[in-house]
């Protein structure tokens, strides 16, 4: 069994170096363009959801609508905001990611294949 830790990995493919070019980093700013925005904004949303029911108890009961209140109206934004953000970011990466980490993958299958 030979040491491959200084040497070229098996399949012929450097995969660090792989994750250092360019067009890998640019796919991972873009998805991180995403992420980092939208999880700060659903986590401040979330935050400000639990602050108001423990110190804004009359404002979260305040009713809408019969036994509907402000509070329950939230919370349930709570999940429409979850699949909200979970669809715009499948068509995100269907439109930005997806099609950029296809040509990675392929180029890397080519490599591959001619080892």
């Amino acid at each position: 069994m030979t040491d491959r830790i200084d040497s070229e990995p098996a399949g012929g493919i450097d995969y660090i170096a792989v994750e250092e070019s360019p067009r890998f980093q640019k796919l991972k700013k873009t998805q991180r363009s995403f992420i980092f925005p939208m999880a700060a904004f659903f986590l401040i949303w979330y935050f400000a959801y639990v602050l108001l029911a423990a110190f804004a108890t009359d404002f979260m009961a305040q009713r809408v609508w019969g036994d509907i209140t402000v509070g329950l109206l939230l919370g349930l934004g709570q999940f429409v905001s979850t699949f909200v953000i979970t669809m715009a970011y499948v068509s995100f990466a269907n439109r930005k990611l997806d099609p950029k980490a296809q040509e990675i993958r392929e180029e890397l299958e080519r490599t591959e294949a001619q080892a």
